[in-house]
């Protein structure tokens, strides 16, 4: 019995790493600042719409500290707790933004829809001003984050960006209430925006859950790397073929590989060679494949044998 390791870490996914903490940093203390300015500027205004957006960024400074928390952990060696790393615990921070955006949203709904019925004339000057500012802000943060890999970047971004949509949509309210008296367009912008980042939030959501369930990577076709595994001169099946991803972007693949024939070491080494070759092209971090001699059993138990696969016949 044999085993066959490959890691194909780097210093690029390192780099990239630190600037997603570095901006998710940023993006906190910014949000924080602002979300206090706008309970003042809410009052000052009488603007329903920024008070609710600053319930919101409250909410959204909470989450944007925990997911910097849980981003700084993810970068963490493995250790004998998690021998894997602390990669996951990035998705921790992912799943506290989801669930703080989503309460955060249906604030904004519960106090916009009201006003569909009963609208208020609020200080248009005042939110316009306001309006700009918070795109400024946000829209830098959103930017910072754009190029940023990582389920926690990724939602986060998606906080920022909401935010700059709700803010361009009090930016717009505000110059209609400059000119012509209908409040009710504030509400009206707050709930299709709010409605639509919801929508993609969820969605995130669901991408989000497939890792912490440890589904199979969107991206990683499994059957194919079995079929080019195969495909090795002195591999004669492969079984017990299983892949998950620890955040999204560093996957994890452990498979049993029969061998043909007699092998001397130097076939061996050449045979190992290729299956890294072959794991590097399909982006997998690291992996483990064992090695099964021929006339050695499969010592995986019956249970473990994964449905649809070419399972050798000591495991079905």
């Amino acid at each position: 019995m044999v085993h066959v390791h490959a890691d194909s870490q780097n210093g690029g996914h390192a780099h990239s790493h630190h600037g997603a903490t570095e901006s998710i940093r940023l993006a906190f203390f910014l949000n924080l600042l602002f979300a206090l300015l706008e309970i003042a500027g809410g009052i000052w205004t009488n603007s329903m719409a920024i008070l609710a957006d600053a319930v919101h960024d409250l909410g959204d400074s909470f989450a944007l500290g925990s997911a910097w928390y849980f981003e700084r952990i993810s970068s963490r060696q493995g250790d004998e707790l998690f021998s894997y790393g602390y990669r996951r615990f990035s998705l921790m921070g992912a799943m506290i933004s989801v669930i703080i955006l989503v309460a955060g949203s249906f604030i904004i709904l519960s106090e916009a829809v009201p006003r569909l019925f009963h609208p208020q004339l609020s200080h248009a000057p005042g939110m316009v001003a306001f309006a700009v500012a918070g795109i400024l802000i946000n829209g830098f943060a959103v930017v910072r984050l754009r190029d940023k890999k990582g389920m926690n970047a990724r939602i986060v971004a998606w906080h920022l960006l909401e935010d700059v949509l709700g803010w361009l949509a009090i930016l717009v309210a505000g110059f209609v209430l400059l000119f012509w008296q209908i409040p009710v367009i504030d509400p009206i912008l707050s709930i299709v925006i709010t409605l639509y980042v919801l929508y993609n939030v969820l969605r995130g959501f669901r991408t989000t859950m497939n890792i912490f369930l440890q589904g199979t990577p969107r991206e990683v076709d499994l059957p194919g790397i079995e079929r080019e595994v195969r495909q090795i001169p002195g591999i004669a099946d492969t079984h017990h073929a299983h892949v998950w991803t620890l955040d999204g972007y560093n996957h994890v693949l452990t498979m049993h590989a029969a061998l043909k024939g007699s092998q001397t070491i130097q076939d061996l080494a050449c045979l190992k060679d290729e299956i890294r070759r072959i794991m590097s092209c399909h982006g997998i971090a690291h992996s483990t494949v064992e090695l099964e001699f021929e006339g050695e059993e499969c010592r995986m138990p019956q249970g473990a044998c994964r449905k649809g696969s070419r399972e050798d016949p000591s495991c079905s």
